[in-house]
C-alpha cells in the first residue's frame, strides 16, 4: 500500500489529521515513525507557501507522498492578525495558552462580535512532482472567556453561534465534519483517492 507522510511533529494536528483520512487507502506514517528529524523554516507570505514549502521538504526528505498544512485564526478587527503568524503569536516559545491570553489582552476593548475565522490550507506533494493545495475556512466569533477542553490552539476562544459553543466544546466527531481542517481534508482526500489507485 502506498504510503501517506504526515509532515508534522505537533500532535493536535495529527490527532485531527488521522481521523480525517481514514478512508483513504493509504498506509498513513508520521516522521517520528520514520526517525525523521526536519524542522522547516516557515518563511512563506500565504498559509499555501508555507503548507508547500512543508510538503515540499518532507516529501524530498522521505521520498514518500506528503501532505503538509498550515493553518491560522484571522481576526476581523486586527486586519486579518494573528492570521500565518498564528502560531507564533505570542513569540517562538509561547503556549498555546499564552497565545490565548495576547489574543484576548489586544481585544479586551473590542465589542461583540468579535468576527473571525480559522482558514487551512493542506499541500499535498508527490516526491520530485507537483504540489496540489485545498483550502477550508470555518467563520465564527472570539469570546473573552475561555470554553471547553477539547481541541487546542485558539479553539476555547473560538465561539461558533450556529452551534452555541467554541470549538473546544464540540465533540470530535462534530468538529472533524466542520472546522477548517476538516473541510481542507475532505477536498484533499478526494485528491488523494484519485492518485491512489495509480501510484
Amino acid at each position: 500500500m502506498l504510503r501517506l507522510l504526515l509532515a508534522t511533529n505537533n500532535p493536535g494536528k495529527l490527532h485531527e489529521l488521522v481521523p480525517l483520512l481514514g478512508d483513504v487507502p493509504l498506509h498513513i506514517v508520521t516522521p517520528h515513525s520514520l526517525g525523521l528529524h526536519l524542522d522547516v523554516e516557515e518563511t512563506g507570505t500565504t498559509y499555501a507557501e508555507n503548507a508547500r514549502l512543508k510538503a515540499a521538504a518532507f516529501a524530498h526528505a522521505s521520498g514518500l507522498l506528503t501532505l503538509a498544512d498550515d493553518s491560522g485564526l484571522e481576526v476581523d478587527a486586527l486586519g486579518g492578525a494573528p492570521g500565518i503568524y498564528s502560531a507564533r503569536y505570542a513569540g517562538e516559545a509561547a503556549s498555546d495558552a499564552d497565545r490565548r491570553a495576547k489574543l484576548l489582552h489586544v481585544l479586551r476593548q473590542v465589542p461583540a462580535p468579535r468576527r473571525a475565522r480559522f482558514r487551512c490550507v493542506i499541500a499535498i506533494a508527490q516526491p520530485g512532482g507537483a504540489i496540489d493545495c485545498f483550502e477550508g475556512v470555518c467563520a465564527g466569533e472570539i469570546i473573552l472567556e475561555e470554553r471547553g477542553a477539547n481541541g487546542f490552539g485558539y479553539d476555547p476562544v473560538f465561539y461558533l453561534p450556529e452551534h452555541g459553543c467554541t470549538m473546544a466544546e464540540l465533540p470530535s466527531a462534530v468538529k472533524n465534519q466542520m472546522s477548517h481542517r476538516a473541510r481542507a481534508a475532505q477536498a484533499a482526500c478526494l485528491f488523494l483517492h484519485k492518485l491512489a489507485p495509480h501510484s
